[in-house]
């Protein structure tokens, strides 16, 4: 099943299952295509499932990992939940300036008296 039969098949299942929560992160975050839609999608809450998976499985594996392993899982997942961070404040920030547009075009609206 796997080419290479120098590297444990495990190993080998492990940095795919690993890989694959990453990218998820990635995509959700709106920083890579959607390989099938080639679109951008944002989708926090994904994004943030992906990341505790990774985070679990660095704590639940914490001392059956070899150094590269681990040290993959480290730099992922903190890199991740900075950019996660960065992606929720982007994302608060378009809803804060939304409301305050929504506001000046409701204010606009608004029907004028003129008691003269």
């Amino acid at each position: 099943m796997t080419e290479n039969n120098n590297i444990p098949k495990d190993a080998i299942l492990f940095q795919q299952l690993a890989l694959s929560f990453y990218n998820s992160a990635w995509q959700n975050m709106g920083k890579v295509a959607n390989p099938i839609t080639q679109k951008i999608e944002l989708d926090l809450p994904s994004a943030a499932f992906s990341i505790d998976m990774l985070d679990m499985l660095k704590s639940k594996m914490k001392g059956n990992l070899n150094d590269e392993e681990e040290r993959f899982l480290q730099n992922a997942v903190s890199t991740l939940k900075l950019n996660y961070i960065e992606e929720q404040k982007k994302a608060e920030q378009m809803k804060q300036d939304e409301n305050k547009t929504d506001d000046k075009a409701d204010n606009n609206q608004q029907p004028t008296t003129n008691n003269q």
